[in-house]
């Protein structure tokens, strides 16, 4: 018996528990009612009588080992609950965890509403999946128009009237039909249409529409918010030029250039050698819209303007490939730590 209890007391003092259900396990071994103290008691009633002090005195000693390891372990595990560094070497260095940084496409959209923002302009947000009225049909497109066709909307299947917005301009009739003038937005969001995708184009990108409505409101109010927004957003030094246009939406309409921060405005490959880059469409709210939305286009008139961020995002930072905004390429992120 007492070759068996020192055995005992080796594999106890070699005893460690990752767990506290390893523990457990532990003291029912030794503790349980089966347990191997119980076995060893009932036996030590056979063990001749000049063997019984010394083999009783074996019986406690591995008796208490057992409650010690039980105690200093349960201790252990409490520990670790209240205090998680315990038992943690505070002077080791840290592992090498980089911080991460705002998506590019963030980053620019944050910075367009703060431009706007200055000049008195409010967020407004609305669904991505739109109704025919509020994504084409109050906006003046025609029942013919080239855009309801299916190679560039997404339709939903079983409802044939319901899409996914193709532009931003859904939330500004959305704005027009809750708010009376005058309305001074601007309209962030995710838009779909169905394209290829491609180093210049993409089925998802994103863009900030604006809209001001008020008695009084000319093209020449428009042309002073787009150039104070070209200058805030490249530099002082750029140049806005209006080309005619059309859209279904506004009237008179045109897209706006500015003048190639990259080279000056002397001609490059970004600017295609013109020295001008496209950068958004304007015009000023077609009357029947306004009537669409319950506003008296006698009383009151208004400018609209529409912007993809992707575009404005590859010409403040220079990227030449869109599908780059969706990768989620770490390489390409970690380049605008500490940008705006």
């Amino acid at each position: 018996m007492e070759e068996q209890i020192r055995s005992y007391l080796e594999e106890i003092g070699r005893f460690t528990a990752a767990t506290p259900e390893e523990l457990d396990q532990f003291r029912l071994r030794f503790l349980g009612k089966k347990g191997i103290l119980n076995d060893l008691f009932a036996g030590f009633r056979n063990v001749p009588n000049e063997q019984k002090r010394a083999a009783g005195q074996l019986l406690n000693e591995l008796k208490v080992a057992v409650q010690d390891k039980l105690d200093v372990l349960k201790a252990s595990f409490e520990d670790r609950v209240e205090n998680p560094l315990s038992g943690t070497d505070l002077t080791r260095p840290v592992d090498d965890i980089q911080p991460g940084a705002k998506h590019p496409i963030s980053l620019v959209r944050s910075q367009i509403i703060d431009i706007f923002g200055r000049l008195g302009y409010t967020v407004s947000e609305g669904p991505e999946i739109e109704d025919d009225w509020h994504n084409f049909s109050a906006l003046n497109f025609p029942e013919e128009h080239p855009a309801r066709d299916m190679q560039d909307t997404f339709f939903i299947s079983k409802a044939p009237d319901i899409t996914l917005r193709t532009h931003t301009s859904s939330v500004q009739i959305r704005a027009m039909e809750k708010f009376k003038p005058p309305i001074r937005m601007i309209f962030p969001g995710r838009v779909f249409r169905n394209e290829a995708i491609s180093a210049r184009a993409h089925c998802i990108f994103h863009q900030v529409e604006g809209l001001y409505i008020d008695k009084n409101v000319s093209f020449a109010d428009l042309k002073q918010n787009l150039l104070y927004f070209a200058q805030e957003m490249f530099s002082k030094d750029t140049r806005i030029r209006l080309r005619p246009s059309y859209f279904p939406f506004t009237e008179p309409s045109g897209e706006m250039d500015i003048s190639c921060h990259i080279c000056g405005g002397k001609g490059c490959n970004i600017c295609k050698g013109t020295g001008w880059v496209e950068i958004l469409g304007c015009g000023m709210v077609d009357p029947q819209v306004l009537l669409n939305c319950n506003i008296d286009p006698d009383e009151y008139s208004g400018f609209a303007f529409g912007m993809g961020i992707e575009r404005i995002t590859m010409l403040k930072y220079q990227i030449r490939d869109l599908r780059l905004f969706f990768e989620n390429d770490v390489r390409f992120l970690r380049q605008f730590r500490g940008a705006w």
